[in-house]
């Protein structure tokens, strides 16, 4: 079995909508569960005016029946409610010919798709390219990502992250295991509280000045089973399908796994993790600089990704561009925007990483119901921990 998912829809059209295939019956699923992490994706300081007005409740139309699911596609639903705004604007329909061009875009804002798309699908409105490369899509990509993440929870694995820096303010806590409602509680969730309140300050200097901010962030999965994932071929090596689906999240320019980037400034007495013997098992780590995965597979470990994140594209204050009707020089078109959506995109990964597991888990385990599915990881836990 395999798990598959789409989504279609544009920022200000009259919803997104979303289909995942190949999640096992009988899981418990209901709009509840989908709206709490919505709206852990509405979090973080910086967030624009956008989040007051959508309230990301989410519909469940196909797949589910009586709280579970029945093996057939889940479908899902999410209303954009500032479409009733928009709705002239964003028409399916073709206007008559004395209807008036409304909110075109001519001039591309550097560091958005607006003008590669626009050449790429032959759009003259650059608004047909930047209603779907929106991060507003996100929000289905989360309400997909909490089935799976229920799918997962059924397994024993959980999902947390946390933001290390934006801007120049760094949190350099380590990592401690904390209620994720304490992380949340965060304005920027970040653990330590004197970071978080520098990047506070990075946030209000940025929006007073009509700039933008990225930053980093990490995710961590725990109780995932030893061994998803394989050597045996490149393209299926797990950290690969890590790596290709943060960095397909829109903003993102660097993911690293573990040490990531930094194993490349020390040696391997102090980049690859140690084994001793173990307790209930053969053997165990020492340490988990791997961040979860070796060779492509799974050890047992915490999951450690971490992403970086660029600057939002629409600043207040627009950047250099050009009119591409005239060709003369103009600022950037401005678009409503965030000023830093890093805490958001953080939650975002949760749903991202738990995307990516319950599909290498399915892909190892198989199974058509959630009962089937459980005996076979259980089965390979015993076996596992004996080797």
């Amino acid at each position: 079995m395999s798990l598959r998912f789409l989504t279609a829809g544009e920022s200000h059209g009259p919803a997104l909508v979303g289909i995942i295939e190949g999640i096992p019956s009988g899981l418990a699923l209901d709009a509840a569960t989908l709206l709490a992490q919505a709206r852990r994706r509405k979090l973080g300081f910086g967030r624009g005016n956008r989040q007051n007005i959508e309230t990301d409740e989410i519909r469940i139309v196909g797949g589910v029946r009586r709280g579970v699911t029945i093996g057939s596609p889940v479908a899902l639903y999410l209303e954009n409610k500032d479409h009733v705004r928009w709705a002239e604007i964003m028409r399916v329909d073709a206007p008559g010919d004395d209807a008036p061009a409304a909110r075109q875009v001519h001039v591309p804002r550097p560091g958005h798709a607006d003008r590669i798309g626009g050449i790429k699908y032959a759009r003259e409105d650059l608004r047909d390219v930047l209603e779907r490369a929106s991060a507003r899509e996100t929000a289905m990509r989360v309400a997909l990502g909490t089935v799976a993440r229920a799918l997962l929870a059924e397994l024993g694995v959980t999902l947390s992250s946390r933001v290390l820096r934006i801007g120049r303010a760094v949190d350099e806590t380590p990592w401690r295991d904390v209620p994720p409602e304490e992380i949340d509680a965060s304005p920027v969730r970040a653990l330590d509280p004197v970071a978080a309140a520098a990047m506070v300050q990075e946030v209000e200097h940025a929006k007073a000045a009509g700039d933008s901010l990225g930053g980093v962030f990490e995710v961590v999965a725990r109780g995932v089973p030893v061994a998803l994932g394989s050597y045996a071929q490149w393209d299926r090596r797990l950290e690969g399908e890590v790596a290709k689906t943060f960095m397909a999240l829109n903003a993102i320019k660097g993911v690293e796994i573990g040490l990531g980037f930094g194993a490349a400034a020390v040696r391997g007495s102090e980049a690859h993790d140690e084994y001793e013997p173990g307790g209930d098992t053969p053997t165990r780590y020492r340490s988990n600089r791997a961040g979860g995965i070796e060779g492509g597979m799974t050890t047992g470990q915490p999951i450690v990704v971490r992403a970086a994140m660029k600057p939002i594209a629409t600043l207040m204050q627009p950047l250099d561009s050009v009119d591409l009707r005239t060709g003369e020089a103009t600022r950037a078109h401005v678009e409503r925007s965030d000023t830093c959506a890093v805490p958001a995109a953080a939650v975002i990964g949760e749903s991202l990483l738990a995307l990516v597991l319950a599909a290498a888990v399915l892909e190892k385990f198989g199974g058509d119901s959630l009962d089937e599915l459980r005996e076979r990881v259980a089965a390979w836990e015993r076996t596992a921990r004996a080797r």
